[in-house]
């Protein structure tokens, strides 16, 4: 198997936590999708961790 498939999935918890949102806004931005990507597993979301180090870097601004 490949790295990618054995790549360790997350729950929406750790992720929002990591993003210090609540899992209610993480859902909400799922809803949107205006926040990372994820993946159903039967009726379960889970997140990779480099799908949300993908989102974080693209979320940089220099701007406003």
């Amino acid at each position: 198997m490949t790295d990618q498939v054995m790549e360790r999935l997350v729950a929406p918890a750790d992720v929002a936590e990591l993003l210090s949102v609540t899992t209610g806004q993480l859902a909400q931005m799922r809803y949107l999708g205006t926040g990372p990507e994820y993946v159903k597993v039967g009726t379960r979301v889970r997140y990779a961790l480099s799908d949300v180090q993908t989102w974080l870097a693209g979320q940089r601004r220099v701007r406003t």
